[in-house]
């Protein structure tokens, strides 16, 4: 066994340890205390942080490729045009500049402290490089079908999970089905994966909502940008009616919101939506750097806290936002809600996170029996708070990871 000691472990289940240790052994974690109650050998990492990895609960590395080519839109609708315009421009998942991509988008994340991802993928691209690299999480296939009749709608979910199950991931990758937004997916496609959720208690899914004022629209009248954008794309199912409710409603109906949902986005929600959405257990995910490049607007961020609804926290992909690094992310929600306790944010970029994604039972806090694959972050003497210094300005200072040699070491 190794015992770390540090100016600071923050186990995040529980209040930071000033000059506290971390035992370790065979990649686990086997006690934590603090100096005076032991004086067993340590190797002392100094004036450091010792915290969980991140968790980032939603980004697409296959359009990591496409960083500063989509502009920032004034409305999401013609964001996602960009996006697509951009993506016909590479229309091959094996060239070589998405996979290039995917490997820098896989090492800034390792790099700025992310230890597990959501990774959204429609073309599973990512799968090989993933598995090859220190990170873990879901590798969620994404569906996009608005116009499709309901046989051919069990079909498609039933085909991407079976070539999921096909994968063969190692214990740290899970892979699951997810359908896109309710503007791009038809209700059997909802249903279809409702019903193969059903039948596979510990999968889970992730769907886009609420994220740009259009859906809303849309699901109300059946017109609008969307409904626009899905003729000009030749997409639009004559037959869907429109539903005349609100996202959350929406979804609901057709059984996807559950606990083993991540909700992304949510910029649209109002509290009585929130509200909602809590009672289903589902976690929502935010993404607030995506979502002000996108035109999808500024997330409520304190109403989601307030509301009471599980948050976690996503960068997106690099299409939408500058880089991967989740302490940027944690430092516009210190932002964009001040009076949202540092100790609950940290909690979104870690616990939260991890048991969104069904691994709460090895990483998202540090305490015996989870993963030792920890983060090391210098902290200056002079940081009273580390929990607010770790979310404010923890973003632009080095880092390591625990088993990882020190800088200069041989």
């Amino acid at each position: 066994m190794t015992r770390y000691r540090a100016a600071w472990v923050v186990p995040v289940d529980g209040p930071p340890r000033r000059d506290a240790w971390v035992e370790v052994h065979e990649g686990r974690v086997t006690a934590v205390g603090t100096h005076a109650e032991t004086s067993r050998a340590e190797i002392d990492l100094g004036a450091v942080a010792l915290m969980p990895g991140l968790v980032n609960a939603h980004t697409h590395l296959e359009l990591s490729c496409y960083r500063d080519v989509v502009p920032p839109a004034t409305t999401f609708v013609s964001w996602v045009e960009g996006m697509m315009a951009a993506r016909r421009a590479i229309p091959d998942p094996a060239d070589p500049r998405i996979l290039e991509g995917i490997h820098a988008g896989i090492a800034q994340a390792e790099a700025t402290g992310t230890a597990l991802v959501g990774d959204i993928s429609n073309t599973l691209a990512t799968v090989s490089p993933l598995v090859a690299s220190r990170l873990g999480g879901v590798i969620f296939h994404e569906l996009i079908r608005f116009n499709v009749t309901a046989s051919d709608a069990q079909r498609l979910v039933g085909d991407a999970w079976a070539h999921l199950d096909a994968l063969c991931l190692p214990a740290r990758w899970r892979a699951a089905v997810a359908p896109h937004a309710p503007y791009s997916v038809a209700p059997a496609v909802l249903r279809a994966v409702a019903d193969a959720m059903d039948a596979r208690p510990v999968a889970v899914t992730s769907v886009h909502m609420a994220e740009g004022a259009e859906e809303t629209e849309f699901l109300q009248t059946g017109g609008g940008p969307w409904r626009r954008f899905l003729e000009r794309v030749g997409s639009w199912n004559p037959d869907w009616q429109p539903p005349a409710t609100d996202p959350v409603a929406y979804l609901q109906q057709h059984d996807v919101l559950r606990p083993q949902t991540l909700a992304v986005h949510g910029v649209q929600l109002a509290p009585t939506d929130l509200a909602r959405l809590r009672s289903t257990g589902a976690t929502l995910v935010t993404s607030p750097r995506s979502n002000l490049r996108t035109g999808a607007g500024t997330p409520p961020v304190a109403q989601f806290y307030a509301s009471g609804v599980r948050v976690a926290i996503g960068t997106d992909s690099l299409a939408s936002t500058p880089d991967l690094n989740m302490f940027e992310e944690l430092a516009l929600l210190r932002r964009l809600a001040p009076e949202v306790p540092a100790a609950r944010l940290l909690e979104s970029a870690t616990r939260c996170g991890a048991e969104a994604l069904g691994f709460g039972a090895t990483h998202g806090t540090i305490a015996p029996g989870r993963s030792s694959h920890l983060l090391v972050v210098p902290v200056p003497e002079r940081v009273t708070s580390v929990e607010e210094f770790l979310v404010a300005d923890a973003r632009t200072g080095p880092m390591r990871w625990l088993d990882d040699p020190p800088t200069g070491a041989a």
